[in-house]
């Protein structure tokens, strides 16, 4: 079976390279279903690799490969897997695989996923998820120090790049800190397993453990422990070496941080179990006590930083440094109790902790913030499903008993209790007071964050985020009262049909609003010019915004119950429940029609493009109306990539998005499109699909902790020399 092993990191390496040969096929077609096709292949090797695992053998490298790879440094080719590198395997392949998921489902339409031509790059996405996922796996299943190293340094690059093209607007700095802080962290672990070479001849992991530091004098293997425990608590991260953390989450694309949290930093605590601790025992003897204080004090720390943050991502950034803390503060107690906990907390720390970078990229999706303050409060009545979600996976964060988190932190304190001796068992009591105390501190910081985002009554309506602008531009019946007269334009210049509009339309056209400034500065200096006789108009427009907006916080009923449609290449009709003030009063629209439907003008000529149910280049394909609930929208300003243009979505309330910029053209079916005020979507199928599996996996292994314990306790004691 030495094939299954090496299929695991030759599927997705054969997807990469299969990126890398010319296509001349749309990508929106094949891309979605390639990388989630590829990445399934993984999860059911990996799953296979479950099933035919010898649990009753979990303590032995089981399904090996050993092959020749440089035999003149004595290099090999060595794949192996036992009970303590089996879970993080499917882990890997789980995440990886609901990412594809997250980012494909639905068309990937929607904000937030990123396999849209808009949003730049989805074939190189695809590659780098892919080959991330190469050295991910392979950093589990290598028994050889350079194998290790090599897939170890892999994922470095991939993840570089995810965050630095797809990341937020400080994803360049971003970026660079967390390859400058990884890459030196890795030329000290090089050098501590040259040191480990030069002095037993050999990279064979399983000779090293087996001879438990034999051969290696006491000062060579703490020198050998240092550099290689700095080298491992970069990327673990360990306090003071975590700064890169919040930075690179903070900015990362949400399957950036879901993969960074869940998978990444579980390499290094692995690297610790693996390497640093069978074979250079007695520098982990001595080094130990600081590992354990760091720990401690990461612990604290954390929590304390997470009280302080007013980001989402950035404050559950931050938590990872005191779970990782907890991971450590188990490692450095060296018994079987403490390693069983580092390693039990790291399944549920990228279980829940991967919930919770979903969550927050999903609330940033609608919100378009991840601001707390910001957000205001009451998610649970704006939206309840996301709302529960996001409490439960707090909840779990914070250790609450019978959930996956409460494991790995109570046996990482009990562990502490009572460590291995030759440890000071005094000092380790102190950090075990202290572990506790972080404990509490973790409760307390996850308690006000939903404090402040779940609970409480929403302050106010807000913008959707990327892709759905605060309001739509309205076309109006040609000739009827406009705020603005439109000069004529120059050939090529846009022109736009005005209509009645509330002052935060007015805002829009006149400057203030930067997702319009675009549109008036292609329009030409000078080309929009204040109606005097609008003012009145303005105003009972405001007013009636004002009172829409009341009502809806004090009933829950929308602003407006009409819907705006799409409805040609060149036209955009406004269509309710017959006429858009008939089913209620649009605020980005005053009061449009009266009685009829409100039809117009809204053409933009030339190499500028059309709205009408879609924004398309010079000789695109304009998206129309998708039926009830539909939003398609497309194009780019002026062009689209490919030549593409909007393209109808399917399902209620969908958006289909292409070309550059993606912006939007029209909305819904009749009585049924997209409320812009108030109307933020509660969880998608999509999204329901990527978290569903890890919020079962938290209760599992909550409810049922000898299911994995039974398969890390036998290869642990392994390790440690220890009898069964």
């Amino acid at each position: 079976m030495s094939w299954l092993l090496v299929s695991l990191v030759a599927v997705p390496l054969v997807g990469a390279a299969g990126l890398l040969l010319p296509n001349r096929s749309r990508q929106r077609d094949w891309l979605r279903p390639y990388g989630l096709a590829v990445s399934g292949v993984v999860l059911a090797l990996a799953v296979v690799l479950a099933v035919r695992f010898d649990y009753n053998r979990s303590g032995t490298p089981q399904f090996e490969t050993d092959w020749a790879w440089v035999p003149s440094l004595g290099l090999r080719f060595h794949l192996g897997v036992d009970g303590i590198s089996l879970p993080l395997i499917v882990l890997t392949a789980l995440l990886t695989f609901l990412c594809f998921g997250y980012l494909s489902w639905s068309g990937g339409r929607s904000p937030g996923q990123l396999l849209r031509p808009e949003s730049g790059r989805p074939r190189a996405l695809v590659f780098t998820l892919l080959v991330l996922e190469v050295g991910m796996i392979g950093t589990f299943l290598a028994f050889d120090l350079l194998l290790f190293f090599l897939f170890f340094e892999i994922v470095l690059i991939p993840m570089y790049f995810l965050i630095a093209i797809w990341g937020g607007p400080a994803r360049r700095a971003a970026a660079i800190k967390f390859i400058l802080y990884t890459l030196l962290g890795s030329v000290v672990l090089l050098l501590g397993l040259l040191l480990i070479w030069a002095q037993t001849g050999t990279f064979d992991i399983i000779a090293l453990t087996a001879a438990h530091g034999m051969g290696l004098a006491r000062g060579v293997q703490t020198v050998a422990f240092i550099a290689i425990g700095v080298g491992f608590a970069v990327k673990t991260p360990m306090w003071p070496l975590h700064t890169w953390l919040p930075d690179a989450h903070t900015e990362a694309p949400t399957v950036g941080s879901v993969l960074l949290a869940g998978v990444l930093l579980k390499m290094g605590t692995y690297g610790f179990v693996r390497i640093a601790i069978p074979i250079l025992p007695e520098g982990a003897l001595v080094v130990a006590p600081w590992l354990g204080a760091f720990a401690a004090i990461g612990i604290v720390y954390g929590a304390l930083a997470c009280l302080a943050q007013r980001d989402l991502k950035r404050l559950i950034a931050y938590s990872s440094v005191g779970h990782m803390g907890f991971v450590l503060l188990g490692l450095s107690t060296l018994t079987t109790v403490g390693i069983n906990a580092a390693l039990f907390a790291n399944i549920a720390h990228g279980l829940i902790t991967g919930l919770l970078f979903f969550l927050a990229g999903a609330i940033k999706t609608r919100y378009g913030t991840a601001d707390m303050p910001s957000l205001g409060g009451g998610l649970l009545s704006t939206l309840p499903h996301l709302g529960a979600v996001l409490t439960f996976a707090c909840i779990a964060s914070l250790g609450l008993p019978g959930l996956a988190g409460f494991w790995g932190e109570m046996l990482a304190l009990l562990a502490a209790f009572e460590p291995a001796t030759g440890l000071p068992r005094g000092l380790f009591l102190v950090f075990m007071v202290v572990g506790g105390l972080g404990a509490l501190l973790t409760a307390a910081y996850f308690l006000v964050m939903l404090s402040r985002v779940t609970h409480g009554v929403a302050r106010g309506l807000r913008s959707p985020g990327p892709g759905y602008p605060d309001e739509l531009p309205v076309a109006v019946v040609p000739g009827a009262a406009s705020p603005y007269r439109q000069p004529a334009l120059a050939e090529g210049e846009r022109a736009w049909s005005g209509g009645e509009a509330s002052a935060s339309s007015k805002r829009a056209w006149t400057g203030d609003d930067p997702w319009v400034a675009e549109e008036k500065a292609l329009a030409g200096a000078g080309a929009w010019e204040e109606d005097p006789d609008w003012a009145e108009e303005q105003e009972r427009a405001e007013r009636l915004e004002r009172e829409a907006a009341a009502r809806e916080f004090r009933t829950g009923e929308r602003p407006w119950g009409g819907a705006q449609t799409g409805a040609g290449a060149d036209t955009g009709v406004d269509a309710g429940a017959g006429t858009s003030s008939g089913a209620g009063l649009g605020p980005g629209a005053g009061r449009e029609a009266e009685a009829g439907t409100a039809a117009g003008a809204g053409t933009e000529a030339g190499a500028a493009g059309a709205w009408a149910g879609g924004q398309a280049g010079s000789g695109a394909e304009v998206g129309a109306a998708g039926g009830a609930g539909t939003d398609p929208v497309g194009g780019a300003v002026g062009e689209t990539a490919g030549g593409a243009g909007g393209v109808a979505a399917e399902g209620a309330g969908d958006v289909a998005a292409s070309g550059a910029a993606g912006k939007v053209g029209a909305v819904g079916g009749a009585g049924r499109g997209k409320e812009w005020v108030g109307a933020l979507k509660d969880i998608q199928p999509y999204e329901l699909a990527a978290w569903s599996p890890l919020i079962v996996l938290t209760l599992v292994f909550g409810l049922w902790p000898k299911a994995l314990l039974s398969v890390t306790t036998p290869a642990v004691q392994a390790l440690l020399g220890v009898a069964g």
